[in-house]
């Protein structure tokens, strides 16, 4: 049974930002725009809301990349398989080039940070664990592609930690938008205490500069 009083404490609550809040964007890179193997076609329409969110605190955001492996046999089980179905996407295939950051995400780097990953979830490791708590991170704001996968892996690993989880739901984008939509209604039904989902109007509305 859910508890009535912290859903009723959260929804007055819902969108009180502080300084404690960190922006989240997951694998906004080339290797899923137009231009890549795995492309996300509405990648380009989300990418103005999500350089707004991390426009507004550069320091306080972290960019993920989906790094694939040099070649299929460098990664485990059922990977090995996957990457011998996509084997262009290899790194001894793929141009380098593909794997960087959107340029105006790119142009951030530093002050906002960034972690590499091999697999979905931003939190398969330890090391980004290790700096949201250096931080004093309570609240991730999550952005990024695609909705369906690493969004989604990444948004249930940050519950799992006991992070606030915060998707914004016009700055995240899939190649699937049945499986787009059925992960927000998924998050927004069944995750109702630990995650919320808001727009990229209300975040900055609510998260203003200082």
């Amino acid at each position: 049974m859910r508890d009535a009083g912290a859903q009723l404490m959260l929804a007055q609550d819902r969108l009180h930002l502080t300084a404690r809040a960190v922006h989240l964007c997951v694998d906004m890179q080339r290797l899923f725009s137009t231009d890549g193997p795995w492309p996300t076609p509405w990648m380009d329409r989300v990418l103005p809301r999500v350089c707004a969110l991390a426009e507004r605190y550069p320091e306080r955001t972290v960019f993920t990349r989906f790094i694939t492996p040099r070649r299929a046999e460098d990664m485990p089980g059922m990977w090995q398989i996957y990457y011998r179905r996509w084997a262009e996407t290899t790194r001894e295939r793929l141009d380098p080039a593909l794997l960087a950051l959107m340029p105006p995400l790119a142009a951030l780097v530093p002050p906002a940070s960034v972690f590499d990953k091999r697999v979905y979830s931003a939190f398969a490791g330890r090391r980004l664990r290790a700096h949201l708590v250096a931080r004093g991170a309570d609240t991730l704001i999550i952005s990024g592609a695609e909705t369906d996968v690493c969004v989604a892996a990444t948004a249930v690993g940050a519950i799992d930690l006991g992070f606030r989880v915060i998707i914004v739901t016009d700055a995240v984008c899939s190649s699937s938008d049945q499986g787009h939509d059925s992960l927000l209604t998924l998050f927004e039904q069944r995750f109702t205490i630990q995650l919320q989902t808001a727009d990229t109007e209300s975040i900055l509305s609510a998260w203003p500069k200082g």
